[in-house]
């Protein structure tokens, strides 16, 4: 639904409440004046497109108001970068931050320690993969790989292979914006050349072969060119093995680096060759975790356990920045003997009282509110609604996975033009590349995926053809 009048009231105000009328006179083309110039945005420049202003967010919508006063009452398509897979203002959520707040909202971890950090830490444990038994909380995703990173290296020095500091990535990964991070991502779609001498040179495998969901819901793909991966992980780390740390994917999806799903048997080889070689296995699980992918952590598709584990993203239900790095007690005892005794990494906010009180509760409501059940239904709903865009003579692909929904199409999607089509068919979409993608909202009802699917799919049709 477009709302064309720049007077409309916000939703949640009545008129004659006072607050309506302040509305108006501060409305939101007000603040995307103020930002611009002023707030950097993520990959964009100062001076680029304008943004668009939330005036307000509640279930899986956003009221927004655009420069030049038209406001949009939209599905948000995105989970807000995948991570609010409850909603805006979740009741229960809300009231988990509410709670903890009124008891204190932070401490410093160093020294001290508090019950909802104890407790996130027990839930993580309980859900994740064997053996993944003791638990780092960091502040972000990209700083949970930092310490992964750091964790592998002080592993190896203290198993007395000091030598052994550099890792074995992905081509088409992403792990993060921070340099040991950004290292580890894509070498030509990261970005490496935008910092020559300052990111670390690491060893890279080719992309996995893609793999699609077969009629019994397994991942499959291409024998012959899976056996070819697999040749080439094993001659790579043959080679390379003597100064390696570990291996580090994003288990069986890579998000930002192009919504690729691929075979889970690369992930039982990269087991099998780590533990030829003493390296050991990081999985990548901040888009992935929690239900993402149709099984509650991407890892359990190949049925394989890594050394250490990042999460974050939907860890607190999009409310506030958390990540957590898990890591088998082998690891943590190495490191516990080591010269040093301690992993080497101490955030400010490292076990925030307020993001480890709501993540708690976010895991709760996963389970409370059936996530399997609910990530099933969006993925029938996307597979449904997205099929038509299969038809459209700009698309090259439709694939889905989970509550996952993709859209390759055959150029560069032309950011600003699709993003208001799809505003325009009460969509929120944020595109890259040559792809048009949704990760909704578990709670998104079958009406809400079925407006997504039909709005990414109207709005290529209309932009790109």
């Amino acid at each position: 639904m477009v709302l064309h009048s720049p007077a409309a009231v916000v939703p949640g105000t009545a008129p004659g409440s006072g607050t309506e009328t302040t509305r108006r006179r501060t409305p939101g083309t007000g603040t995307i004046r103020r930002d611009r110039g002023l707030l950097w945005h993520p990959y964009a420049p100062l001076d680029g497109p304008a943004p668009f202003a939330v005036e307000a967010a509640g279930g899986v919508r956003l009221q927004l108001r655009a420069a030049d006063g038209e406001r949009f009452d939209v599905v948000d398509a995105m989970s807000s970068w995948w991570s609010m897979i409850h909603g805006y203002r979740n009741p229960v959520l809300d009231e988990a931050l509410r709670h903890q707040s009124e008891r204190f909202s932070h401490v410093m971890f160093g020294g001290l320690t508090h019950e909802p950090a104890v407790r996130l830490a027990e839930q993580l444990v309980r859900l994740a993969p064997q053996p993944l038994e003791h638990v780092f909380l960091a502040d972000s995703g990209s700083v949970s790989v930092e310490v992964a990173l750091k964790l592998a290296v002080q592993y190896q020095a203290a198993t007395g292979r000091p030598e052994r500091q550099r890792f074995l990535a992905l081509r088409g990964g992403y792990h993060g914006d921070t340099f040991a991070a950004m290292s580890v991502c894509d070498p030509v779609d990261g970005m490496h050349s935008a910092f020559p001498g300052l990111v670390a040179q690491q060893e890279f495998l080719p992309r996995p072969p893609a793999a699609r969901l077969d009629n019994d819901g397994e991942l499959v793909a291409d024998a012959a060119a899976v056996a070819g991966w697999i040749a080439a992980l094993k001659e790579t780390v043959a080679r390379q093995a003597g100064g390696l740390a570990a291996i580090i994917v994003e288990p069986v999806l890579q998000g930002a680096g192009g919504m690729f799903a691929y075979a889970p048997e690369c992930l039982r080889a990269a087991r099998r060759v780590a533990d030829e070689h003493g390296l050991l296995l990081v999985f990548d699980e901040i888009a992935t975790g929690f239900g993402r992918t149709g099984r509650l952590f991407a890892a359990e598709w190949a049925g394989v356990s890594p050394d250490i584990m990042c999460v974050g993203k939907a860890l607190t239900g999009g409310y506030l920045t958390l990540a957590a790095v898990l890591c088998s007690a082998e690891v943590a005892s190495a490191v516990t003997n080591s010269e040093f005794r301690a992993l080497l990494h101490g955030p400010t906010f490292m076990g925030n009282p307020l993001a480890c009180a709501v993540a708690s509760a976010s895991l709760d409501l996963l389970e409370a509110n059936g996530w399997r059940q609910q990530v099933g239904g969006v993925e029938r709903g996307l597979a449904a609604s997205l099929a038509p865009a299969a038809a459209l003579g700009s698309v090259r692909e439709v694939r889905v996975l989970g509550a996952v929904g993709v859209v390759q199409l055959d150029r560069p999607v032309d950011i600003p033009a699709l993003t208001r089509a799809a505003l325009d068919r009460s969509v929120w979409v944020r595109p890259f590349r040559d792809l048009v993608y949704t990760m909704p909202p578990y709670v998104s009802s079958a009406a809400d995926v079925a407006a997504i699917g039909a709005g990414i799919t109207g709005a290529i049709a209309e932009v790109h053809g």
